[in-house]
């Protein structure tokens, strides 16, 4: 194979994430992918997309699959980066598994009800036939197929089970809901539960135990099942409604996996931090300040708050001067993972020098 990672590396990366996920890491882990490497193979016609949605149905899972094959063949992986893909269907596009259209447009993909029904008619099903399922099945049978073990693939974008909930019952009357149908909504979040953690074994049923680990869209590396959990509309809740419809549904999320982060997005999901780091066997935190907002270092409060409660953070942006602040702010490097950064081959001698600097090789 042409992509320039073999079993030694993944052993090495496995033993760091080990130590960070016990909380013995005295480093960071910084991931570096860097471009312009000679694949040794040839380019092949189908062109890159940013979604895997993007690709006509026509499109073999296998063709696919070289396409990635290809991007992967292009990079180098500098400090703890390591080759991965996952298949990018939208985020939530669990909600197209339960019977939502999924509709690709404007460099990325939406999710709509094909009816909008009052909360009580609504009823989330399994469907062992559903298009999109299967296609995500077809490309992961692929992937392990082409790679075995060589590259890591991803856990496709699920999303968080309010987030998918708001697809069927649009943001404004959800919201409504919580008020006047408290129950219903409930009741449908533990549906969409069940259905998540039905979907998520079933697709780690293919991947493993060949694939060599678990990861999500934010590159977080675990030997142990792992994933991002998120409820953006939770952006639109005080912590009172955090507490009553999100947290249980968290918590119970917690418990299933091993290793669990939480995806906080933007100002407005802030007044909920103090509950959610009560969750015990959440594991760690991803911050993300929002456009227009102040920049990834200009929130020591946030980051001190993350690390005083014994939590690990993924500091989201690829930036080594950020990471330098937050580790600053925090008055250490243990439990802290950086957003994978991407560089060029002129860059390559001042990336080397700066991981070193951290103990990287």
């Amino acid at each position: 194979m042409s992509i320039d990672f073999g079993p030694e590396r993944w052993k090495k990366l496995k033993e760091t994430y080990r130590l960070f996920w016990a909380g013995e890491l005295d480093r960071p882990i910084i991931p570096v992918v860097m471009g312009g490497r000679a694949p040794g193979r040839t380019e092949p016609k189908l062109p890159d997309q940013p979604f895997a949605a993007f690709y006509d149905l026509s499109v073999s899972a296998e063709d696919i699959i070289d396409r990635w094959d290809y991007n992967l063949s292009c990079c180098e992986y500098l400090g703890d980066a390591y080759p991965s893909v996952w298949p990018n269907f939208g985020p939530g596009v669990m909600a197209a598994f339960m019977g939502a259209k999924l509709e690709t447009g404007n460099d990325t993909v939406w999710f709509h009800p094909t009816e909008e029904l009052p909360i009580r008619d609504i009823h989330f099903e399994y469907d062992p036939d559903n298009v999109w399922l299967n296609r995500i099945r077809d490309i992961y049978i692929a992937g392990i197929k082409r790679w075995g073990g060589q590259v890591l693939m991803g856990m496709t974008d699920l999303g968080g089970n309010l987030d998918v909930l708001a697809t069927f019952r649009p943001s404004e009357k959800l919201l409504l809901d919580l008020y006047d149908e408290p129950d219903e909504v409930k009741r449908l979040t533990w549906e969409a539960h069940d259905l998540w953690h039905r979907f998520f074994g079933e697709l780690n049923e293919i991947l493993q135990p060949v694939n060599p680990g678990y990861s999500a869209w934010a590159g977080i590396y675990s030997e142990q099942p792992y994933y991002m959990q998120q409820c953006d509309f939770n952006y639109m809740l005080g912590p009172d409604m955090f507490d009553e419809f999100v947290k249980p549904e968290l918590e119970a999320t917690c418990r299933k996996l091993t290793n669990a982060f939480y995806h906080l997005d933007g100002p407005g999901q802030l007044a909920s931090l103090d509950s959610l780091l009560t969750i015990e066997k959440l594991d760690g935190v991803q911050w993300i300040p929002g456009e227009g907002s102040k920049t990834y270092d200009k929130w020591p409060d946030v980051y001190q708050k993350i690390h005083a409660a014994g939590k690990r953070m993924q500091v989201a942006v690829g930036d080594m001067d950020i990471l330098d602040t937050v580790i600053q702010q925090i008055g250490t490097s243990r439990g802290v993972q950086s957003y994978a950064t991407s560089i060029s081959k002129k860059d390559e001698a001042t990336c080397r020098q700066r991981l070193a600097g951290y103990g990287i090789e």
